[in-house]
């Protein structure tokens, strides 16, 4: 039964996909904890629809007809306050819309074929703050950054700024380990790295790990192949 009290995860599915939607909702609701909010069939007026819904997560079709789920993406981490978190729906895992879409800002992506216990884990996940990057997804965006013609070859200032503690959890977290993967590299214990995590984020205004993989690329701090 779907739960409607204050503590409840509030989703919101888009997807153009009537049955996609509909199986997608009727999942989610049956889970304790988690109550899905609205349903919408494409990214028009998706953020008209957020602001009326409220949801904690948004499940994001990645190609919908009219405005897809990249634009829709941006539409929705662009909204001032505090906003969603975004997953990503896909049937591809090497779809170019979603490397897009987790540049621009979104926790992680699902297939669509997953099974349904991935779907209610990735809600939760999102949900509290992490990022849905799993290693195969992390080896996607480190071939998707390979493939660019140019890239920074040095970290910028504000990767600069971090202690070489964070840099090195930095570096851990863009080769797709867990905390406790990289507690176990670095002789630490788990709650000292999650620690780490939360001040590279800060200091580096990030929403989540995603886009901590992200910058890591991007300013040369890690390499392709490396």
């Amino acid at each position: 039964m779907p739960q409607s009290d204050a503590d409840a995860i509030r989703v919101l599915v888009v997807d153009d996909q009537s049955m996609i939607r509909a199986g997608f909702a009727a999942l989610l609701e049956a889970h304790e904890g988690i109550t899905v909010v609205g349903t919408a069939d494409d990214g028009v007026g998706i953020v008209e629809v957020v602001r009326r819904t409220r949801p904690d997560v948004v499940l994001m079709d990645i190609r919908m007809p009219k405005v897809n789920g990249l634009d829709a993406t941006r539409a929705v981490l662009g909204m001032p306050g505090v906003v969603p978190k975004v997953i990503i729906l896909t049937t591809f895992d090497a779809d170019e819309y979603v490397f897009s879409a987790l540049r621009a800002g979104a926790s992680g992506f699902l297939l669509k074929d997953s099974p349904p216990e991935e779907l209610t884990h990735a809600v939760r996940v999102v949900a509290e703050g992490e990022a849905l990057l799993s290693p195969k997804i992390t080896r996607a965006l480190i071939a998707d950054y390979a493939a660019r013609p140019t890239r920074p070859q040095v970290p910028d200032a504000s990767v600069r700024s971090l202690t070489d503690r964070e840099l090195d959890v930095m570096k851990l977290v863009a080769a797709g380990r867990s905390n406790a993967e990289i507690a176990t590299d670095l002789f630490l214990a788990e709650q000292t790295v999650k620690t780490h995590v939360s001040r590279i984020l800060n200091k580096l205004d990030l929403r989540d790990r995603t886009q901590m993989v992200v910058r890591a690329y991007e300013s040369g701090l890690v390499r392709a192949g490396t």
